[in-house]
């Protein structure tokens, strides 16, 4: 178990030092969250306070995105993770890993567990930024606990989903294929940048298993409200744990260097 953990911990370690390094990283990390909260979150700057207030259950559209921009930051994560994968195939590291006893299993959890480590940078930078544009956000030990670890949940559901899909191949741009499959119609069909009041019936049946939904809804429940629901937490564990465990079950059976 011990050698089991050392392996792990120096392939993950391995995956955050090539975030650390990168400028080019730094600066999405850093510009992208920023860009969608001041452009994105000022489309509805006109909008009377009083519809806000109906319908999002604020008067600051800024304070609605701020946990569903959040939430869909996770979702991007999982292409990350399996160019990172991609990237290993392509130069032979991961053929000069998997000749070692190293389990195929530890290179999966290593990917996926620095994709999400990846996505939680963000989340202090768009809450300072939100904090600059003049949302007011109730933030606590627990509520900011709350926020990363079902921050953490997801990014770890989608790292998993995003590395089984492309595990198989050393395509560069496969990531980039999946990603216009899933980040756009998983993004619009939830609840992360408007309220499922406005959806047609059949959008709103998939919102209600949309797991960036239960993530948003709670990240505002935690930040705005302080009333969380702790059943959306138990339904993002769910959704987490079988990605992991389906994906560590794939790697086993299907990961080869290329």
């Amino acid at each position: 178990m011990r050698e089991m953990m050392e392996k792990f911990s120096a392939l993950y370690l391995r995956e955050m030092k090539r975030v650390y390094r990168s400028v080019y990283m730094w600066i999405m990390l850093v510009s992208q969250p920023i860009m969608w909260l001041i452009f994105f979150g000022s489309s509805f700057s006109q909008v009377p306070s009083q519809f806000l207030e109906t319908f999002f259950h604020t008067t600051n559209y800024i304070a609605f995105i701020l946990p569903g921009e959040l939430s869909v930051s996770m979702l991007f994560v999982g292409m990350f993770s399996s160019m990172s994968l991609i990237q290993d195939k392509r130069f032979g590291y991961l053929k000069r890993v998997l000749v070692t006893p190293t389990p195929k299993y530890d290179v999966f959890l290593a990917k996926v567990f620095g994709g999400a480590t990846r996505g939680l940078i963000q989340a202090p930078i768009m809450i300072v930024a939100s904090l600059a544009l003049g949302v007011s956000l109730n933030l606590s030990p627990l509520s900011i606990a709350v926020l990363f670890l079902s921050l953490f949940l997801i990014g770890i559901g989608f790292a998993s989903l995003y590395s089984i899909l492309t595990i198989k191949t050393s395509d560069w741009q496969a990531p980039g294929v999946v990603a216009n499959l899933i980040n756009l119609p998983l993004m619009f069909s939830s609840t992360a940048l408007f309220p499922k009041t406005f959806f047609p019936d059949w959008l709103k049946a998939i919102s209600d298993v949309n797991p960036i939904s239960y993530s948003a809804e709670l990240g505002r429940e935690v930040l705005l409200s302080g009333d969380p629901n702790w059943a959306y937490l138990g339904y993002l564990a769910i959704f987490s744990v079988v990605m992991i465990i389906l994906g560590t079950v794939i790697a086993n059976k299907e990961l080869q260097p290329e």
